[in-house]
């Protein structure tokens, strides 16, 4: 076959190559990590990437990653692969931040047994297949082997650590460009010891908060012999404090706490020779033994004064600093009468003088200070509780129901700065730990989801649910619901779990013996006259720990809202799952509101 090209094809033809031979380029550049590796020099333990020192200032958590890189950090931490990891690694490389990338280990409280050689196959299997996914991306900067999989006794489990340095030398055997760190609680009991007889790992990752300051001098003194990372650090845990004389913790202001933040950079780990660098907890908000204790941010995004330090500490002040406060004053005390009117007062300062709009709310203490990191869900705002506000001074009516609350105060500027500080209050007398919760009790209020249940136990098709727990368009009762969203066929649901994420391994529950009904509202907009389950209780006696109580109850869904209530008979004193819902057939989108036991 003859075949002929005219010159304009031919430099068309040209070009073509020429931009085919980029875009190849281009992609192997993306595909080609960039080579990290741990050195000891003249006494000083350093990382180096891409040849040059690097100290890591990072943060434990991936929102807000722009303000990160404003503020002169330079890593973030994960702690497990999931459908986003691709997505944040490749947003990190935009933003020129790098990913201690996390590969969750099981741990014994949440029932992975490593006696099981089944168990622990699947676990370094699922690790592998991450290494191999994600060992090229060039924002790669270590592998976060486990944290604190060891548990919170003597962590020395022998089994628990065959099982890490197995995974560990499977990584480096995978992947020569990058360190493996594993990451303990502190490191009390047997944890140096048993790290250090796993040689495949490089970098002994520490979570420590009261203990960070003493930190590299008790792990030489341990016979340590690694570099270290702080892989959290923060303010003081609740197990590292003195109660109240009403048993419950005293919470720092956030201005105080960005000290805590300030101090561990600069005296602790910035030029600390064993000190690698570290990762302020939590560069986000969540709810562990209260609704503020570790977040550096609040839930709408507002930052606390802890950023604010983060980002002196590293060089990079802002430009418009955080409020200041000082603690909660009662006038009458904290010990009180069910039913009386406190007054409530703090000092609040912003720096730049902006203008201040302060918001308080009640909620019921939550009973359960040591979670051991696990989120909780926070207990509903008492609504009608604050009968006047203003920026430095509340007048608070409490309920006639007694018990520990909790008045919140945050305050914000028009900045995006905020600031906050709580109050623990007794009513009458404590409600004993495990006793029946007073009526009503609310699961869903006022766009809050209330505890002790949390909605963490997904079933069947979970990839398909979406939840939005503050969806504004026509809720039952303003400001918000719950939309609930399946995507595809198929079957799923969500339980309200108590423990969180617990199936009937743990002895824990709620009692729910004062509890007639459980009432809620729900509709559809285009799904009506769909059926969904709902109920109370799901766990049965084929589990170690099941619900006392199993009720469920098939809903038709309807395009206004309607009131659903479930009578509760039998025994009610052991509900470890609070509210479920199951539909077996999805697409399907509904809603839901106003959920409480009466």
């Amino acid at each position: 076959m003859n075949i002929k090209f005219s010159t304009s094809k031919c430099v068309y033809l040209f070009i073509g190559l020429i931009f085919f031979n980029m875009l190849s380029l281009e992609r192997a550049f993306a595909n080609t990590p960039v080579p990290v590796e741990v050195r000891r020099t003249a006494g000083k333990w350093q990382l180096f990437r891409g040849g040059k020192p690097y100290q890591v200032r990072g943060v434990g958590g991936y929102q807000y990653l722009e303000l990160l890189v404003a503020s002169g950090g330079n890593s973030f931490r994960t702690w497990g692969i999931d459908e986003r990891t691709g997505e944040l690694l490749d947003r990190a490389e935009e933003l020129g931040l790098t990913v201690s990338l996390g590969l969750w280990l099981g741990h014994e409280r949440h029932g992975f047994d490593y006696g099981d050689a089944k168990q622990v196959a699947k676990q370094k299997e699922d690790v592998r297949q991450a290494v191999l996914k994600y060992r090229h991306h060039p924002a790669l900067l270590l592998w976060g082997l486990g944290n604190e999989m060891e548990g919170f006794e003597s962590g020395d489990n022998p089994k628990i650590w065959k099982a890490v340095n197995d995974i560990a030398e499977m990584i480096q055997s995978l992947d020569t460009n990058h360190p493996v760190m594993t990451t303990t609680a502190d490191i009390g009991g047997g944890r140096v010891p048993s790290v250090e007889k796993c040689p495949a790992i490089d970098i002994h990752g520490v979570n420590s908060y009261g203990g960070g300051p003493s930190l590299p001098k008790r792990y030489l003194k341990a016979g340590g012999t690694r570099p270290l990372l702080f892989t959290e650090y923060g303010p003081r845990g609740t197990w590292e404090i003195p109660f109240n004389d009403f048993d419950v913790p005293p919470e720092k202001t956030s201005t105080a706490k960005a000290e805590v933040y300030r101090q561990m950079w600069t005296d602790t780990i910035a030029n600390n020779p064993q000190v690698l660098g570290g990762y302020a907890f939590l560069w986000g908000w969540k709810t562990e033994a209260t609704a503020t204790w570790f977040g550096l941010f609040l839930p709408d995004g507002t930052r606390l004064g802890g950023v604010d330090a983060l980002a002196e500490a590293w060089e990079h002040p802002p430009t418009n600093r955080a409020p200041f406060v000082t603690p909660l004053v009662s006038i009458e005390g904290q010990r009180l009468k069910p039913g009386s009117v406190i007054h409530v007062s703090w000092s609040v300062t912003d720096p730049e003088g902006n203008p201040l709009n302060t918001t308080w709310s009640l909620h019921r203490e939550l009973e359960n200070y040591f979670t051991g990191g696990d989120s909780q869900a926070m207990s509903p705002r008492l609504i009608k509780s604050i009968e006047s506000s203003g920026v430095e001074k509340a007048t608070i009516r409490l309920p006639k129901s007694e018990g520990v609350y909790r008045l919140y105060a945050t305050t914000r500027d028009n900045h995006g700065g905020g600031a906050n500080a709580n109050l623990p209050l007794l009513v009458g007398k404590p409600r004993e730990k495990g006793s029946p919760l007073p009526m009503p009790w609310w699961v869903y209020q006022d766009a809050e989801v209330g505890g002790p249940w949390a909605p963490s136990g997904w079933m069947g098709n979970i990839k398909a649910i979406e939840i939005d727990t503050k969806w504004t368009n026509e809720p039952a009762s303003a400001p918000s619901c719950i939309q609930v969203t399946l995507k595809e066929g198929g079957w799923a649901g969500v339980a309200w779990q108590y423990p969180v994420n617990d199936w009937g391994e743990k002895k824990d529950s709620v009692d729910l013996s004062e509890a007639r009904f459980l009432s809620f509202k729900v509709r559809s907009y285009f799904d009506f006259g769909k059926k969904i389950k709902f109920g109370v209780g799901l766990l049965g006696k084929d589990r170690d720990y099941p619900d006392s109580l199993k009720v469920e109850k098939s809903v038709k869904l309807t395009q206004e809202w309607s009131q659903v209530r479930l009578r509760l008979r039998g025994d009610r004193s052991k509900i470890k799952t609070g509210f479920w819902w199951i539909a077996d057939h999805g697409p399907i989108t509904f809603y839901l509101d106003d959920i409480v036991f009466e």
